[in-house]
């Protein structure tokens, strides 16, 4: 007889159904698409920074996570106060200083369009 197995936290938090990387610098952004329990899809966005203390040999290189984890009734709101504040930023900072090749320059107003 086959036994019924609960997946672990651990294994949920593996279930990634879409995924996107998005590299800045020092930093790595994942947004990942992720289900609850109960099936509902949700994004887990992760900053993840590397660190390296020391130097040659003697070095050692850890990453520092964060993530957030944002529900699609929340969606539209999210994306609301992250226009309004990339909008802030634009218009208080001016001219962008250059960025590296494939950045884009968010000089001026942003819109982000998504329909849910």
């Amino acid at each position: 007889m086959e036994e019924l197995k609960k997946k672990s936290a651990d294994e949920m938090d593996r279930e990634i159904y879409f995924s996107n990387s998005i590299k800045a610098g020092k930093r790595i952004y994942y947004v990942d698409v992720k289900k609850t329990r109960k099936d509902e899809m949700y994004l887990s966005i992760t900053e993840s920074k590397k660190i390296v203390i020391g130097e040659g040999d003697n070095a050692t290189v850890t990453y520092d996570k964060h993530k957030i984890f944002l529900y699609q009734e929340d969606f539209k709101k999210f994306l609301a106060g992250l226009q309004e504040a990339m909008n802030f930023i634009a218009k208080e900072q001016g001219e962008v200083a250059p960025r590296a090749e494939g950045d884009s320059d968010l000089g001026g107003e942003i819109e982000i369009n998504l329909d849910f």
